[in-house]
């Protein structure tokens, strides 16, 4: 037990020295960096919402530079092709057609892949993220390569404009772990931005706090933590109140929710519950883990009834209202 909390108290100190280097790049978001980090330390895909000019790509590249990791970024166009991302056959060399047919790997083949404006891609360019996020392979040509480990995608979405975008399926949304708004910062946070990035790219200079090796290592130490069974049961019970016609769902969500979140759903609040709880220096998950990770694994994954919609109503508010009724359930 003292080994396992050593462990515990090495990494959660790596995590706050990662977290307080980006924090001092990308000003006035640490809500924001905090639960980026508790995704991908859960080995987790992430969909950023926001407005544009708001820091969403430089927070990747200052993200990739502290960990150590390749970047790969890809701008999505409605022109942009499958092969523009997952890579393609090229002719080089001599010899029989078969013999000189090359694979020549895409942005895809990095670390960490930046996804710029996901939905401004076309239904099959999405498509060809499908296989590359769950199995972390691309097949071409019946032929599978694998991608590097560890592999992550950020995509990021402006969610005011509808022309020229391709809203992204379920089926793919489910793929992303976490789901984070990036929020308007207030008026202290733009005026120390104006001496953090006016004159330089602070992120260009960071250096490099881990490596992959201790990454890894952080992440098979968030696998440590314990989950209690009456923790894992919370869990359980929260994904089926998503659910409208399961015997957990509140009247809120038999109300309004056409469908709920997936099993897939439970893995990610779990996942990302155990690394929060590294964060807080805990070797096991509390009910305030599993509420503090629910909004942002969860938002993406539930379908409202088209009445609901009209209303006005968002996930987010009946995710909030069913997570109320949630704790004071569990409460103590």
């Amino acid at each position: 037990m003292n080994d396992l909390n050593t462990k515990l108290e090495n990494a959660a100190g790596d995590l706050a020295q990662l977290q307080a280097v980006l924090g001092d790049v990308i000003v006035g978001q640490e809500k924001l960096i905090n639960e980026l980090l508790i995704a991908i330390f859960a080995g987790g895909h992430v969909l950023l919402e926001g407005l544009p000019g708001l820091g969403k790509t430089h927070l990747a590249k200052a993200l990739a530079a502290s960990l150590g990791v390749r970047l790969g970024r890809v701008q999505c166009t409605p022109d942009l092709l499958p092969a523009d991302i997952t890579g393609s056959e090229i002719l080089r060399g001599s010899g029989t057609l078969a013999d000189s047919m090359q694979f020549r790997p895409g942005p895809i083949f990095a670390n960490l892949v930046l996804i710029d404006e996901i939905n401004r891609a076309t239904p099959r360019t999405q498509s060809a993220l499908l296989e590359a996020m769950q199995e972390r392979q691309v097949t071409y040509g019946g032929q599978h390569h694998a991608l590097p480990e560890p592999f992550w995608v950020i995509a990021t979405q402006n969610p005011i404009e509808l022309e020229g975008t391709f809203p992204l399926p379920e089926a793919q949304l489910d793929r992303f772990l976490f789901k984070l708004s990036v929020p308007y910062p207030g008026a202290e946070s733009l005026n120390r931005l104006l001496d953090v990035s006016l004159d330089r790219e602070p992120a260009d200079r960071l250096s490099e706090l881990l490596d992959v090796e201790r990454i890894n290592e952080i992440r098979a130490i968030s696998r440590e933590v314990l989950l209690a069974e009456p923790v894992r049961k919370s869990a359980v019970s929260l994904v089926l109140s998503t659910q409208p016609d399961s015997g957990h769902a509140t009247g809120v969500a038999r109300e309004h929710i056409r469908y709920g979140a997936s099993p897939r759903a439970l893995q990610a609040i779990v996942r990302a519950a155990r690394v929060r709880a590294l964060f807080e220096r805990r070797a096991h998950v509390s009910h305030e883990d599993l509420a503090a990770v629910a909004l942002p694994a969860l938002r993406h994954r539930i379908l409202l009834r088209t009445s609901s919609e009209l209303d006005g109503l968002t996930a987010g508010s009946i995710l909030r209202d069913i997570l109320t009724g949630w704790q004071q359930a569990h409460a103590g």
